[in-house]
């Protein structure tokens, strides 16, 4: 056995252990996480967590927190979608190796990771002040200026995968399509998006999944309400805007309530995952 040969099944071993060592520990910090929130919150893990509305107090529940939180992040993930898959089509398919298409991806990037509190201000800016002033002071916060401030931050995760499951899409695909007198149009809507619709799709999901935890935007655009709304115009509340709330409340049953709220969040968040996941592995079953 050569020095070189031994030298590289050694550095393969040492990879390959550091590399499970990263994976059993990510692991272990998700079980202790879902496994704290169960504990502390599972005083509080009962039907009227889900039957009553935050009004009551100690002695309520959750429910317009989660039916706020269903409709603000529909809103917003619907705004997202349709422009986010349009933005990354365009950038893959007509401004790919471009200057504009560069310079465009490197906006979306420092969009990506721009602060979401900065979102909610931008949207507080240009939404929320405009409303009261054309309302004499009536309308101010609003379940649609959350939602607004949602989709400003899952369109990046939208354009960003767009764009990259498009590239993915094998180049030979579209050369044979053109070669047989196939419009650009209807090679781009009929055989790459549909090539590329898991990968997609799996993005929006991920972009749900991004906003559904979002706490600072909606602090300053939905504002919260203690009772049922589901006109998108009214003030909206919204589990992780209601976690913050009781978080800071002295009180030990408000403090379950937020952990069982918490609980609620994180196992959406986990369902979401794995449901991208399980959509992602079945396309490539069926390419294999």
């Amino acid at each position: 056995m050569s020095a070189l040969y031994l030298r590289r099944r050694v550095t393969n071993a040492v990879a390959m252990s550091l590399s499970m060592l990263a994976t059993l520990v990510g692991l272990a910090f998700l079980a202790w996480i879902l496994w704290e929130t169960l504990r502390q919150g599972i005083g509080a893990l009962d039907l009227k967590l889900f039957t009553k509305v935050t009004a009551y107090g100690e002695d309520g529940g959750l429910l317009n927190s989660m039916a706020g939180s269903l409709i603000i992040n529909f809103i917003g993930i619907g705004l997202a979608t349709p422009i986010g898959v349009l933005a990354g089509t365009w950038l893959a398919e007509y401004a790919n190796r471009t200057r504009l298409g560069e310079s465009i991806r490197f906006l979306n990037d420092i969009l990506l990771s721009a602060p979401s509190i900065v979102m909610g201000l931008f949207v507080y800016t240009i939404i929320v002040l405009p409303s009261t002033a054309l309302t004499h002071g009536k309308t101010t916060f609003s379940g649609f200026a959350g939602g607004v401030a949602l989709a400003l931050i899952a369109l990046p995760v939208i354009v960003r995968t767009t764009d990259e499951m498009l590239r993915l899409v094998p180049s030979t695909l579209r050369e044979a399509a053109l070669s047989l007198g196939v419009p650009q149009w209807k090679l781009t809507l009929q055989i790459l998006i549909r090539a590329a619709r898991s990968g997609i799709i799996t993005g929006v999901l991920l972009a749900l999944a991004r906003i559904s935890g979002e706490t600072a935007p909606l602090l300053f655009t939905a504002f919260g309400n203690n009772y049922m709304a589901f006109n998108p115009m009214d003030k909206m509340s919204s589990l992780p805007q209601i976690i913050y709330q009781y978080a800071n409340d002295p009180g030990d049953a408000m403090h379950a309530l937020a952990w069982a709220g918490a609980f609620v969040v994180t196992m959406f968040v986990l369902l979401l995952s794995l449901a991208s996941r399980l959509i992602l592995s079945r396309n490539k079953v069926s390419h294999d």
